[in-house]
């Protein structure tokens, strides 16, 4: 069986939710695919539980950004090195604790925003010790705005979500980006 058939097996299962909160839960420690090539299919042709699956793929992914916190906070010192060279290179990794020490609520939130790894602002957050509360709090509101909002684009547009996405890919990509700089500027600017 492939991979396409496993996954229509599972949009159609009595499994479904369990699994999406087990593939964000991968996605968000280990798995470098965007759940979002999971999601949409399952939300489109589960409608009627679209909500529910938005709250499974944002538990999942809170419970890995627990653990990719926990990792970073307790054991970045043993296995720190493997782990930013798993996820991502060493000056990408400074960068990101120093973006966590300037204003770290921004930097997750507006990482987990946008479509790259979280693992590097996860271990970032975790080994610079930056406050629990504002991490969880900057991971579900950003977790919150993609789940959540999928969930209403399908609501919205049905069966025409994934095509809609697709075909505005790069731009939603360029205007979010453009947005979270701009926040960052004015923040750096404000000195907050």
């Amino acid at each position: 069986m492939g991979i396409q058939d496993r996954l229509k097996a599972l949009i159609i299962s009595k499994h479904l939710v369990p699994g999406l909160f087990v593939a964000s839960f991968a996605e968000s420690t280990v798995v470098p695919i965007p759940l979002e090539t999971i999601l949409v299919p399952a939300m489109q042709a589960n409608r009627e539980r679209l909500w529910l699956l938005a709250g499974a793929a944002l538990g999942g992914c809170l419970l890995g950004a627990l653990l990719g916190y926990a990792i970073g906070y307790a054991l970045f010192g043993a296995v720190g090195e493997q782990l930013v060279a798993l996820f991502g290179d060493p000056e990408q990794f400074q960068r990101a604790l120093e973006k966590v020490r300037q204003n770290g609520f921004l930097f997750v939130l507006s990482v987990g925003v946008i479509p790259i790894p979280f693992q590097i602002a996860m271990l970032a957050a975790g080994a610079s010790h930056y406050s629990l509360s504002g991490y969880i709090l900057a991971t579900l509101l950003a977790r919150s705005i993609r789940y959540y909002g999928l969930a209403a684009l399908v609501w919205k547009f049905g069966d025409r979500t994934q095509a809609l996405i697709e075909r505005h890919k790069l731009t939603s990509i360029v205007v979010v980006t453009v947005v979270v700089i701009l926040i960052w500027v004015i923040s750096w600017n404000t000195g907050e």
